[in-house]
């Protein structure tokens, strides 16, 4: 078995943030694979499901994001699990916008969320880390993270959270590498230009020196026939044959 956990915080108000994009990503993994209704458990929100061959716990702790390590440390504890049955999605500052990336174990990063993980299961966990870009500054990181998603996020940001679910059964197999494949080739197929948009512009036709120009450009000189001039060419270089 198991367990998949996207982090956040509970309630209306936090629904669109940047921080919540670990929910965004388990509903859209419970609706694709179709997991069972949601239901309270664990100080969570829990479906269950398969992916392939393997059974799946997705859990979404009501706990805020602070004590999100509680929540899937009792899910953890109850099932007799090991940590590396442990995936977690959730919003990396330090990431572009749209970049994926997933790696086993490592530091919190500043991430209150992980840090409460690391505190109640250990280290050596799956992280699934969703960019949601730096907004340039630390003081400005709060407001950033607990600020909802852009209109002009929302395109990209649908396509990707539809590729986490889409892909997610990699991730159940261990397959980080094709699951990271999967969200680049997605991304890139999906939001690539169409039309003439994406057409090269024409060549234009290579410029000519001002030299080459200025020869083009200057009268052709009609070499005489008969007279001196013509009987002076004929010495200089002979009669044409």
């Amino acid at each position: 078995m198991l367990l998949f956990a996207g982090l956040g915080n509970p309630g209306a108000k936090y629904a669109n943030n940047r921080h919540n994009v670990g929910f965004m990503a388990a509903d859209a993994i419970a609706r694709r694979h179709s997991f069972s209704p949601w239901s309270r458990k664990f100080q969570a929100e829990i479906a269950e499901g398969k992916l392939g061959s393997e059974k799946v716990l997705l859990i979404k702790p009501q706990t805020f994001m602070n004590l999100s390590g509680q929540s899937v440390g009792e899910a953890l504890r109850f099932y007799k699990l090991e940590p590396s049955a442990v995936t977690v999605f959730y919003d990396e500052i330090d990431l572009a916008a749209g970049k994926v990336r997933v790696k086993v174990g490592g530091g919190s990063g500043g991430h209150n969320g992980i840090r409460s993980l690391d505190q109640h299961i250990g280290k050596d966990y799956r992280r699934v880390r969703i960019g949601v870009g730096h907004p340039g500054a630390r003081e400005m990181v709060h407001g950033h993270v607990l600020g909802d998603f852009s209109k002009a996020d929302q395109e990209w940001l649908d396509v990707l959270i539809e590729a986490v679910a889409g892909g997610v059964g990699l991730i159940a197999k261990g397959d980080d590498s094709s699951f990271m494949n999967h969200i680049t080739l997605t991304l890139r197929d999906k939001l690539q230009p169409t039309g003439d948009a994406d057409r090269p512009p024409p060549k234009q036709p290579k410029a000519q020196s001002h030299v080459r120009q200025a020869r083009q450009q200057a009268p052709a000189v009609k070499i005489p026939e008969t007279g001196p001039m013509a009987a002076m060419l004929k010495k200089l270089f002979g009669t044409k044959k």
